[in-house]
């Protein structure tokens, strides 16, 4: 596909010579005579692979139509767009503002064409290198679906801005396609269901896989029971049809689809309290029948709901959770107060000995806000996935979370926080520098700071 470059110059003669360069060698081009034009332009949806945008311009320069053009990527909740200045300025101090700025390179009028188009598929390249690597790291290989970390960090922001339904979404019986069918078949049956998830959502909803035949979804727009079932439905009727497209019209498993959804932000903006909720109406679906729905409402799913009297292991039953991932437990701040009280006090009781961390994400001026915060969310989820699912956490700031391991050696927490920062720079990079601050909470507390 031709890559497309926005050349914005308010000189018509250079918007000519360089139309005609980069048409010449098979790039699309689209002209602009002005910083407020690319604004609009963007605005509207257009996303080029790379703008040329000269500096010396009436009414709006480039340095300005460069601080609008990125605030509007941030409005827009869009990837960066590389930006390259045209100029015929000489001046040193000028190159090195755009620079600070995030300028991705300086362009000499009058151009040389080879070192024009030389610029322009280095900057292209790197930036489609960048993004393969992103994708390649959000994205389930096998579905194509958003994989497990990628869906906390979307899914936070979906559900902290946006109006919808977050639903888990549970595929009944699959087990057995495994056992009887083998693997491979598996794999297939997942491909598909998730392709008819996709085909089933609305417009700008996503969807992610959490577990082996465990998905989940944002869903925009959806606000009545009556449209989760007409979902849940319309998913168990194509997916048994796909189903003996696979396995033959003889398959006899009872394969399906149980869903539960709460509604956002009627039940809050926290994605892990949402999801539990979410979770909890799934499991009320499973205990009674799967290849279900229920929308998650105070009434429906309270506990004094269930009349008669319940032995001890319907009661276990219903307080525990339906499956227990190998994670550690993200908190928010009220829930998390009672829980390290009620811990705290467990262990100074019983002579064990806690830890608490401080996680500092610390700023680097060299990165850019949006990458910034998204290495804050990212972090969340590293810490999640490397301590055990005794150990709780929280979000104190943006860039802070406060960690609890509810039992620790006292030879060992330090190795413990080093041990999470350096597989940290190992997947991520050092780009960002990871602190921390630990104190032991025995019958007495040690402060350490790292």
């Amino acid at each position: 596909m031709a890559k497309w470059i926005i050349v914005v110059d308010d000189d018509m003669s250079n918007l000519k010579i360089a139309g005609h360069i980069l048409s010449k060698n098979q790039m699309r081009v689209t002209c602009l005579k002005s910083g407020k034009a690319l604004i609009n332009y963007i605005g509207e949806g257009n996303r080029p692979d790379l703008i040329l945008l000269d500096i010396m311009m009436p009414e709006m320069d480039g340095f300005e139509t460069l601080t609008r053009l990125r605030e509007k990527e941030k409005e827009l909740d869009i990837e960066e767009i590389p930006v390259i200045f045209l100029t015929a300025d000489e001046a040193v101090g000028s190159e090195s503002r755009g620079f600070e700025m995030g300028v991705s390179d300086y362009i000499r009028k009058p151009f040389n064409p080879d070192v024009l188009l030389m610029r322009i598929k280095s900057i292209v390249s790197k930036r489609d290198e960048m993004l393969n690597l992103k994708s390649e790291a959000s994205i389930d290989q096998l579905t194509g679906l958003l994989n497990k970390g990628a869906t906390g960090v979307v899914f936070s922001k979906y559900c902290s801005t946006n109006s919808g339904m977050l639903m888990m979404i549970d595929l009944d019986s699959f087990k057995l396609v495994n056992d009887i069918y083998g693997h491979d078949m598996g794999d297939k049956v997942l491909i598909a269901f998730a392709n008819i998830i996709n085909a089933n959502i609305t417009e700008g909803s996503r969807a992610g896989r959490v577990g082996g035949d465990e998905f989940t979804a944002f869903v925009y727009g959806y606000e009545t029971e009556d449209q989760l079932r007409d979902f849940t439905e319309r998913l168990n009727e194509q997916m048994l049809a796909e189903a003996k497209r696979l396995m033959g019209e003889d398959m006899d498993i009872p394969l399906g689809v149980s869903v539960g959804g709460v509604l956002v932000p009627k039940y809050g903006t926290d994605y892990e309290m949402l999801l539990a909720l979410a979770d909890k109406a799934l499991y009320n679906v499973k205990k009674n029948g799967k290849h279900g729905y229920l929308l998650y409402s105070d009434a429906a799913n309270a506990d004094d709901d269930i009349s008669g009297m319940m032995d001890i292991d319907t009661i276990s039953e219903i307080l525990g959770e339906r499956s227990i991932p190998n994670v550690a437990l993200q908190l928010d701040k009220d829930v998390f107060a009672y829980v390290y009280r009620y811990v705290m006090r467990y262990n100074l009781r019983n002579s064990r000995t806690a830890c608490k961390i401080l996680f500092t994400i610390n700023e680097n001026p060299e990165i850019d806000d949006a990458y910034y915060n998204e290495m804050c969310d990212e972090f969340g989820n590293h810490i999640k996935d490397s301590l055990r699912k005794s150990d709780i956490f929280m979000r104190g700031r943006n860039n802070q979370y406060f960690v609890f391991l509810t039992e620790v050696r006292e030879d060992s927490y330090n190795m413990v926080a080093d041990n999470l920062i350096n597989k940290w720079y190992e997947e991520k990079g050092n780009k960002l520098k990871i602190t921390y601050e630990a104190s032991l909470v025995s019958m007495g507390e040690r402060p350490v700071s790292r």
